[in-house]
C-alpha cells in the first residue's frame, strides 16, 4: 500500500444515497416555487453541503429558502434513508480488506454527522466507522470544494496530505482533494469520468479499487 490513509467519501460512494436525496431535494425545491430536475440536482448540488443549495438559489432568484428548510429537507431525507438505503456494492468489502491490511481509513462527508450516523446505522457501515473516523464539513464550516475538510480529516488522522488518497464520486469532491494536495481516484458508478477531472484514476466498481490503491 503507498498511501498512508484512504479517506472516503460517504453518499455515493460508500452509501447509494445520491439517487435518494437528489429525488427529494429536487422535488422539495419545485414545491418551494424553484423549479429544479433531478438531474439539475445531480449536476448543482452532489457532493455539496446544504449550504450550497442556500447560495445558488439566493444566487439565481434573490430569494432565499425557508428558515426551516435544513429541518425539512433532513427529516425527508433520513425517512427515505430508514426505508430504502442500501450500501454501495463492494464498500463492506473493500473496508474489510483495508482493515486486514492494516491500512488506516476515514470517511469525510459533506452531510452533518446526524446524516452519516443515520445512514450508517440503516447499512451496516457503523461496524466500520465510529466517532474516530467520522469527518463532517460542520467539522470545518466550509465544505467541498474547499479542501478544509479533507486536510481536517487528514491532521486528526496523523496522515500528510501528500501520503492521502481520497476516494471521490462528485467534481466538487475532486476539486476538494487537489486543492488538499492529495491523490484522488473518480468512483464513475454515477458520475462520468469526463465529469470528474483532475482525478489521478477512475474505477466503476468497489472491487477495482485494491489495484488503484496497490
Amino acid at each position: 500500500m503507498r498511501y498512508d490513509l484512504v479517506i472516503f467519501d460517504n453518499d455515493g460512494v460508500l452509501v447509494d444515497s445520491e439517487p435518494l436525496s437528489n429525488t427529494i431535494l429536487a422535488a422539495y425545491l419545485t414545491e418551494l416555487g424553484h423549479p429544479t430536475s433531478y438531474a439539475e440536482s445531480v449536476r448543482d448540488y452532489m457532493g455539496a453541503a446544504v449550504h450550497r443549495v442556500h447560495e445558488m438559489v439566493l444566487e439565481r432568484t434573490g430569494k432565499r429558502l425557508p428558515d426551516d428548510f435544513d429541518e425539512t429537507l433532513h427529516a425527508r431525507v433520513f425517512a427515505a434513508f430508514e426505508r430504502e438505503l442500501t450500501p454501495v456494492p463492494g464498500a463492506l468489502d473493500i473496508l474489510g480488506k483495508l482493515t486486514a491490511d492494516g491500512v488506516p481509513y476515514c470517511v469525510a462527508s459533506s452531510g452533518s454527522h446526524e446524516r452519516i450516523r443515520v445512514g450508517h446505522r440503516k447499512t451496516g457501515l457503523d461496524a466500520w466507522f465510529h466517532e474516530e473516523n467520522v469527518f463532517s464539513a460542520q467539522d470545518v464550516g466550509r465544505g467541498k470544494p474547499a479542501p478544509d475538510l479533507f486536510l481536517h480529516a487528514a491532521e486528526r488522522m496523523g496522515a500528510a496530505p501528500e501520503r492521502c488518497v481520497v476516494i471521490e464520486d462528485s467534481p466538487l469532491g475532486v476539486a476538494a482533494a487537489l486543492a488538499a494536495g492529495m491523490d484522488v481516484y473518480g468512483f464513475t458508478a454515477m458520475t462520468p469520468a469526463a465529469n470528474l477531472s483532475g482525478a489521478d484514476g477512475f474505477f466503476d466498481a468497489m472491487s477495482e479499487l485494491p489495484e488503484l490503491l496497490a
